[in-house]
């Protein structure tokens, strides 16, 4: 995993549809429009946030994070409208010894059902394979987040198992996790490329 080539600079990344960028103080009315939000964080193991000075320290959050090498946090724009946070996605749980990441991502209500987290994720998971050379990115989901799980499927992922009562989710208290992931092997495989990786 090249850890410098994801933290060097903030990567912005681009399709024909989306832009995933840096998020700036800027767009605090559309992340505290997500973040306040219930429904967005119902199988999420975040609190919805309803004081949007909050929000705007945990915009700095995010700039402090990725300084540290610990996550990154994209917001999810249109190419065509750069200026419309439409959610967000990020990575996190950067496990070096196996070259594994953990990945997470939310919409606005408005832009649910439009296929952007999809998009956003074939992005993500693009770059994090070809440019950050992962060998396994993984995404841990709550099992009646049916929605979640679709578009994790239409992206190559496979469903693992589920980890009864394994984890402690923020205003959900002990829950089950379904995992899913996808490796590098099955990601180049289904582009018809030949992975090239410097890991001995």
């Amino acid at each position: 995993m090249k850890l410098s080539h994801v933290f060097e600079q903030f990567p912005t990344l681009e399709s024909e549809q989306l832009l995933l960028k840096k998020i700036e103080v800027s767009n605090l009315n559309e992340v505290f429009g997500i973040y306040s939000n219930d429904q967005v964080f119902e199988y999420c193991g975040i609190i919805p946030k309803h004081n949007k000075d909050t929000v705007k320290n945990m915009i700095g959050h995010f700039e402090r994070d990725f300084t540290k090498g610990v996550r990154v946090k994209w917001g999810i724009f249109l190419k065509n409208n750069p200026y419309i946070l439409l959610g967000i996605i990020e990575v996190m749980d950067f496990n070096q010894k196996v070259d594994m990441v953990t990945i997470g991502y939310f919409l606005a209500e408005p832009y649910w059902g439009k296929g952007i987290a999809a998009q956003a994720i074939q992005l993500v998971v693009k770059y994090l394979f070809e440019t950050a050379e992962v060998n396994r990115i993984q995404a841990e989901v709550m099992p009646f987040n049916e929605r979640s799980k679709r578009v994790l499927l239409k992206n190559g992922f496979t469903k693992e198992g589920t980890l009864r009562q394994a984890h402690v989710w923020s205003g959900k208290g002990l829950v089950d996790l379904e995992i899913y992931s996808i490796l590098a092997e099955e990601y180049f495989a289904s582009i018809g490329k030949q992975r090239v990786s410097n890991r001995m």
